[in-house]
């Protein structure tokens, strides 16, 4: 219980982010829930793969809010989701299945690199937009495995990856955001099921786990983070787009710092 209002904080701050850039929050989950479960003896063997297992259990309910209240906007491009859909949860599944395997360190640092990479051209470049027309099929399909794998292994409801990717392709802001928070479900799910199936495979892990998605943390962070999603959500539509698109710049540079530092 003593741990519970860092849960919730951890939950309130997630659930906001999710709604206002369209991602997951995992970012700030994954490091956070690690830090609570290395504080509470949790076997350091496997403390990133809970981490990372709970923070997409709580990712698969927040992207229903966030969504929800992006949609009621009209600000999902359900048509391009439709593509993507597939390659996310193929994607995430193998994700889930490599991180059961190997450390994650290695890819965290790359996918630091690329977040600063991206942070820098959002702004040095206002506007981001390098193609005309939408991609087809098949090249959303494939770049949706290789977001779904990327954002499962570290935990990410793939906001970070997903939303670069749609402004270049000419989506204005806050439609990248709304159709990048709808395709944070299919990662979220099947990347989640995942950690279940292969944590269910480990012996050695404590009660009030289903392989590897913590209880107790779950329902505590999930139940703020559910809450707030609507708020960041509301906020993501009211808010300039040009502040928003440098808001988002800064939080991909806080990710790729975070990431190149081996906090995660």
């Amino acid at each position: 219980m003593e741990y519970l209002p860092f849960f919730l904080a951890t939950g309130a701050l997630s659930g906001l982010l999710a709604g206002l850039f369209g991602v997951g929050g995992g970012l700030t989950t994954v490091p956070i829930l690690a830090l609570i479960l290395s504080a509470q003896g949790f076997p350091a063997e496997h403390v990133m793969q809970v981490a990372i297992g709970t923070s997409l259990a709580v990712i698969a309910l927040t992207a229903l809010s966030s969504t929800r209240a992006h949609h009621a906007h009209g600000a999902v491009r359900w048509r391009l989701l439709a593509w993507l859909a597939p390659g996310l949860v193929a994607g995430a599944l193998l994700g889930a299945w490599t991180a059961h395997g190997i450390s994650s360190d290695w890819l965290a640092r790359i996918v630091g690199i690329g977040a600063l990479a991206v942070a820098l051209k959002l702004i040095l470049q206002p506007d981001p937009r390098m193609r005309t027309g939408t991609p087809n099929g098949a090249a959303l399909t494939t770049a949706g495995g290789v977001i779904g794998w990327a954002s499962a292994l570290i935990g990410i409801g793939g906001g970070s990856l997903t939303v670069p990717f749609l402004r270049l392709y000419g989506l204005e802001m806050r439609q990248a955001v709304g159709t990048s928070a709808a395709g944070g479900i299919p990662i979220a799910w099947a990347g989640a099921a995942g950690f279940i199936v292969t944590g269910s495979q480990v012996d050695g892990l404590p009660g009030g786990h289903w392989g590897y998605v913590s209880l107790p943390g779950f329902a505590a962070v999930a139940t703020a983070s559910v809450l707030l999603a609507p708020v960041g959500a509301r906020l993501a539509h009211r808010l300039p787009q040009q502040w928003l698109q440098r808001a988002f710049a800064a939080l991909l540079l806080v990710i790729g710092v975070t990431m190149l530092s081996g906090a995660v």
